[in-house]
């Protein structure tokens, strides 16, 4: 097993840890000298305890979308597929403009307010097999597997005039959302992370031409 690195703050257990402590915990729970029935029951339930830990441990507490570990972990798969089949594969990256004033201006409730309504709406926006991650702070990541740049586009600028019409309320007071998104795609680059920083200028590229737009780093 590998060396992990503790750390005295934001610890979080990886995946592949919790496996093999899984592993040994059953292998201890069977060399016990009980009748088998007994080991059956044990193990059912240590296993619906694991499977809910096992969860948390990729899933963003507040928004319950994935989190940036489940995120990094799942962008290299998906680009190792995309490259080894031959297939598009698109990225992008969600940032929320002027995040900041609704924690300022009505409190830091009110900005989660926003995160999990965000979260719900891109939940039910994009497709089963994209995935999406709240990557940290205001931002999320969208991977959508099977889509070049042009279709992915599609869906990118729905969500953004959605979000953008959609009736915001917080304690009775109305609120302006808007997002801005940069778009990335599997073609040109030599590893994940490559197109990952695409999406990134692209997402800044959005802000520094107004906000509230889709955007690409080559236009």
């Amino acid at each position: 097993m590998e060396n992990i690195d503790l750390k005295t703050t934001d610890f979080e257990i990886p995946p592949e840890v919790l496996d093999q402590i899984q592993q040994n915990i059953q292998d201890i729970i069977r060399n016990f000298d009980i009748p088998d029935v007994n080991k059956d029951e044990v193990l059912k339930k240590i296993n619906f305890m694991y499977s809910q830990t096992r969860q948390m441990t990729v899933t963003d507490a507040l928004t319950k979308l994935y989190n940036r570990r489940h995120f990094e972990s799942n962008l290299k798969r998906e680009y190792m597929r995309a490259q080894r089949y031959k297939s598009s594969l698109s990225l992008a990256i969600i940032d929320i403009d002027f995040f900041k004033n609704f924690n300022d201006k009505y409190g830091h409730s009110c900005g989660d307010y926003v995160l999990k309504e965000l979260a719900y709406i891109m939940l039910n926006t994009f497709r089963q097999t994209d995935m999406v991650f709240r990557y940290g702070g205001e931002e999320f990541a969208v991977i959508l597997t099977e889509t070049p740049f042009q279709t992915a586009v599609i869906p990118l600028e729905r969500l953004r005039k959605f979000i953008e019409n959609y009736d915001f309320k917080f304690h009775g007071q109305d609120l302006k959302v808007t997002v801005s998104i940069g778009v990335s795609s599997n073609t040109g680059f030599e590893t994940p992370w490559e197109m990952f920083d695409d999406a990134d200028k692209a997402l800044y590229d959005a802000k520094r031409s107004g906000r509230n737009r889709v955007s690409s780093a080559v236009q």
